[in-house]
């Protein structure tokens, strides 16, 4: 409580409020990023977690962890669509260092590598960027077992040739002995939309209720101030 001009004011209740505000607005974000995400590829739902005493803290009581659960996989008859079965992520270089991804849409390069929609070199077991060799001129050439192993077919021998393992690792990294790629699949984002769109309705009711009663204390601090300028 704070005194202004002998009358007692709430000042915790606006700062409450406008504490509030900014907790639903975090939530918020987070739930339109699932949503604006649904389409794509490899996209993992984000889970707000909100705790305890957030009415004192607000904002610095929300952090997001990441739902590993499958999403959906989609056949797509492309041999260089891979997908996971189970949990884990397929890595990948960049200049920025090594990068994690469920979006196993790959290509091939000029030069044989097995690359990202982004053009970045795809990641074997070893550490080492995939290399076909040789390079395959129909992507029907190429074999990947569930265990991730990864062959192209050799014209000049008749026969299927070795190129390496991805890696599957999980989300810190390590590398993943039970894995199960599947061949020819994409995996949709595990979005559930009807979920998302009726867990908006909480964080809007509570969002418009911090802020008519921020509205209704400003409102009786600004009176309570204006009255005590006519009585000055």
């Amino acid at each position: 409580m704070k005194l202004i001009g002998g009358i007692y004011f709430n000042e915790d209740g606006l700062s409450t409020s406008i504490r509030g505000m900014h907790l639903q607005t975090e939530l918020l974000a987070t739930v339109d990023e699932n949503i604006n995400n649904f389409g794509k590829v490899g996209y993992q739902k984000k889970i707000p977690v909100v705790s305890s005493f957030s009415e004192l803290i607000g904002v610095h009581a929300y952090s997001e962890t990441t739902d590993s659960r499958v999403g959906r996989l989609r056949r797509t008859k492309n041999p260089l669509d891979l997908s996971l079965a189970k949990e884990g992520y397929f890595q990948y270089m960049t200049t920025e260092g090594i990068k994690l991804t469920r979006d196993g849409r790959f290509r091939v390069d000029k030069n044989g590598y097995l690359t990202t929609i982004e053009n970045y070199k795809v990641l074997s077991d070893t550490g080492q960027p995939i290399k076909f060799h040789p390079v395959p001129q129909d992507y029907k050439d190429v074999k990947v077992k569930t265990s991730g192993s990864i062959a192209v077919f050799n014209p000049d021998t008749k026969e299927f040739q070795n190129c390496g393992k991805l890696s599957v690792v999980s989300a810190k990294g390590s590398i993943l002995k039970e894995v199960e790629v599947r061949q020819g699949y994409v995996e949709d984002s595990n979005v559930i939309l009807q979920n998302e769109f009726f867990s908006l309705v909480p964080v809007r009711r509570n969002f418009e209720a911090n802020r008519q009663m921020y509205i209704i204390q400003n409102d009786e601090l600004s009176r309570t101030i204006q009255e005590l300028s006519r009585t000055s």
